[in-house]
Formats: C-alpha cells, structure tokens, sequence
C-alpha cells in the first residue's frame, strides 16, 4: 500500500495531471452553471459557513479562491524562492525580465481599457479588470499543451504571474477596497516573521526542530493565523500563501536529508494538484452567459476582451523586448521570442482576480457587470486557443529538435 500512495503522489505531483483536473473542474462548471439546473450550482456556491467572530463565514466559492487557492499559491511561492535562490532566477539580468514584463503587461492593458471606456461614465471603473492573469489557470494550459517547452518558460510564467497577481492585489487594496484594517495587517506581518525566523534552521527553529513535537503542530496553527489575519486585513488573502512561500529555507542543515522547501512541497504538491486546483476551478469558473449580443456593444466588455487579449501580448512581448534593448536584461538563452509571444498570449487568462475586480467595479451595475463576466470568460478563452495554438507548436519544434539531438549523439557514438 505504501509504494502505490507513493505513485499515486508521484503522479499527482505532474503539472500536466493538474492541467487536465483544473480544466475538468472548469468544463463542469461552465456546463453546469449555463444548464437547467444552473440554480443548483449557484445555491451550492453561495452556502457559507465559518466563524462570524473571526470574519470567517464564507460561501464555498470565497473558500475556494480564498482560502483553498492560497495552498496553491504557497506551492508556487515556495517553487519561486528555490530558483531564486539555487535556479534560473539567481541571475539577476534574467529574473528583471519577467518582472518588468509583467508591470507592462499590467499598464498596457489598464490603458487600453480605459481608452475605450473615456467618457463612457461608470464604465471606466473596470480600468483594472484585464490587469490580472490568473496564475492556477495560465500553469495548466502551459502544462497540457507544452510539455517539450524549456523549464525557463514556467518559471518566467510563474514569476510573471506572480509579480502580476501582487501588483492587482495592490490595485484592489488601494483603489477597490474600502476599509483596509491596518491592526489585522501588522499583525499577519509579525506573524510572517515569526515563520520566516523559524525557517532559519537555528536557535529556536533548531529547537523545534529537536522536539519530539511534530513540526506541523507548530507550523499549521501558525499558518492558519497569518491567513485569518491577512483576510481580515482586507487584503487578498493568498498573498499569504505567497509570502510564507517566499520565506521557506531552501538549505539543509546538518542532519537533514532535504531542506524544509523540499520536504514541505513534496508533501503538499499532490494535494495542491488533485483537491485544491480542481475544486477552485470549479467554484469559480461557473460564469452564466447572457448571450453574445451585448458583449460586443458593451464598451466594458469590450475594453476588457482587447485589454487582456491585445493588450498582455503587447505589453509583455514588448515590455520584455524593449528591456533587453536598453537594459542588461537578458532572455534565456534556450528561448526565442515566439516562445514570449506565446507565454504572453497565455497571460491573457484574468478569470479569479479579474472577476473578483469584475464584482468590486459594477456591483451596482448588474447588467454591466454580467456583460463583464462574459467578456473576462470569452477573452480567457480566445487567449487559451491563440496560446494553445503557439506554445503548441513550439512544443512540437523543442520534441523535433530534441529527437534529432539523441539521434545526432546515437550516430556518433556508433
């Protein structure tokens, strides 16, 4: 029984398993929500439940993407501190590229919204909708379609994403967000600090370490807190996950046969890729439409489908290029720009983020918004099928290369 659960894991562990679950969730989702039983979709997802007293009682779809998504989120953050620290990022030229190629990407499409939606009144609240790339989603398309892709590309996705994920998250906070609870938030930071001191490996964390207490005990409690604190905060409560991510130690100590980043997310991954992504997609990806008709004389939906869908394409591609022109950025030796198109394409999948700025906008606007939604789910689509269709035939190029490389070697040997 052992050895199955382990390959179990192992196989749950693929971003390209992941990919196929997420997508499954969506695909139920979508059908789901547009069918005669679409009522029953929306009640399961609107059941809260949850502690009042801790600002806790939550509908199953804000568990999902707020609570559930930030395992996710520590899984990519912790992914990120390893090439930081022993990868692709530790060369600073390189690890610039991704960052100001997503601030671009974030710029580019707020303007082009915002063009179309000048003089259009309440319209021009949705400015920061086609922002936001929804990292769980752009991960697995990347994996299903790229298999042959250079490793460099995930994590130029993910550092993108990333960085654009903590940009709109600041956007909500500052210009979408109402009260913001500063105690709350100074207390997730303590707390944060107090997991990045016990990451350390020394003092007390070698104490700990020593203790017949299991290391859970101690780091659970303490994660459960950070997250309650940051969603009580008012700020988007994963950037917990990606904070406490960010501070795992990824050396060994004396002793140890893997470093606690190793160890954790060899744990938490498969869980992460079976139960949390999948249920995310979900609870979120049931978007009702109202038909097409309005969308494309609605100028919300309209500057959100060209902002995410022209204006990620832009703003990366060109954003990143224009960088290594008048910068000491450089691209990945093992990628080609064609590769960047195609990862830019992909960042035009908003969904979560840009549903939630969806509802934060024109929730008293309720057919603005329906138009919105659509225009976020149609857009996603179309840049899922464009970056399908790129990434999948460079992944087809990298296969054939990759063949006539072994088969070059074979005849030399011979």
């Amino acid at each position: 029984m052992p050895d199955r659960l382990r390959r179990i894991g192992d196989v749950l562990r693929a971003d390209v398993v992941s990919g196929f679950l997420l997508i499954a969730g969506a695909v139920v989702a979508l059908i789901w929500v547009n069918s005669p039983w679409g009522h029953s979709y929306e009640a399961i997802r609107a059941f809260a439940f949850g502690p009042e007293s801790l600002h806790l009682h939550l509908s199953l779809e804000q568990w999902a993407a707020d609570g559930m998504l930030a395992i996710f989120f520590f899984v990519v953050g912790n992914e990120l501190k390893q090439e930081f620290v022993h990868g692709e990022l530790r060369n600073p030229r390189r690890a610039m590229l991704p960052i100001v190629a997503a601030l671009c990407g974030m710029v580019v499409p707020a303007a082009i919204y915002a063009a179309i939606n000048i003089g259009q009144g309440d319209a021009l609240r949705g400015w920061g909708i086609p922002m936001a790339t929804d990292i769980a989603f752009a991960v697995a398309i990347l994996a299903v379609v790229g298999r042959f892709l250079p490793p460099a590309l995930r994590t130029f996705l993910l550092t993108l994403a990333i960085v654009d994920d903590l940009g709109a998250i600041v956007v909500i906070a500052v210009f979408y967000t109402d009260h913001l609870s500063f105690l709350p938030l100074l207390a997730a930071l303590a707390l944060l600090a107090v997991f990045g001191y016990l990451q350390r490996g020394r003092g007390a964390a070698a104490a700990l370490n020593r203790s017949s207490v299991p290391n859970w005990v101690v780091y659970i409690p303490l994660a459960f807190a950070v997250w309650t604190l940051m969603h009580a905060s008012g700020v988007h409560a994963t950037i917990a996950g990606v904070a406490m991510g960010m501070l795992m130690r990824t050396t060994e100590d004396p002793g140890e046969h893997h470093s606690p980043s190793h160890s954790t997310e060899h744990v938490i991954r498969p869980w992460s890729n079976s139960l949390v992504l999948p249920f995310f997609a979900l609870m979120s990806a049931g978007v009702a439409f109202p038909g097409l008709g309005t969308i494309f004389t609605d100028t919300a939906a309209v500057g959100i489908m060209a902002g995410l869908v022209g204006g990620k394409l832009l703003g990366i591609l060109g954003g990143a290029w224009i960088t290594t022109k008048v910068t000491s950025a450089e691209l990945n030796p093992s990628l080609s720009w064609i590769d960047i198109c195609g990862m830019a394409l992909l960042a035009g999948i908003g969904f979560t983020v840009s549903l939630l700025i969806t509802e934060l906008s024109f929730a008293d606007h309720p057919h603005v918004l329906e138009d919105a939604k659509a225009g976020v789910l149609l857009a996603s689509l179309i840049s899922t099928v464009l970056a399908a269709g790129v990434l999948g035939m460079r992944s087809a190029h990298y296969r054939r290369r990759g063949a006539g490389a072994t088969s070059a070697t074979g005849a030399g040997l011979n």
